[in-house]
């Protein structure tokens, strides 16, 4: 019999997967920022577009297809964007 234990990871794993969510973290954050700038951009050029992207939520949900599916989770956080944006402008 075996001492291995699957749930237990090397060091090398582990430093792998903090420098996989390092870059989702970045990726997200510039991501944000574009879409974010691109956005109020074009409220200003064409308004009603915050109100349009409102009123689409209701379609908006979560594709995971396990426990941590959350459509309304994911649906609150596209209001809280738009309620950022609602206040830059």
């Amino acid at each position: 019999m075996s001492d291995y234990d699957p749930n237990e990871i090397s060091d090398e794993e582990l430093a792998e997967l903090e420098e996989q969510i390092a870059e989702e973290r970045r990726r997200e954050i510039a991501v944000e920022h574009l879409l974010f700038g691109t956005i109020s951009y074009v409220e200003k050029q064409h308004p009603g577009l915050l109100k349009a992207l409102e009123g689409s939520l209701g379609h908006l949900g979560d594709s995971a297809d396990d426990e941590t599916k959350d459509d309304e989770r994911v649906r609150e956080i596209a209001r809280l964007f738009i309620q950022s944006l609602r206040s830059e402008s």
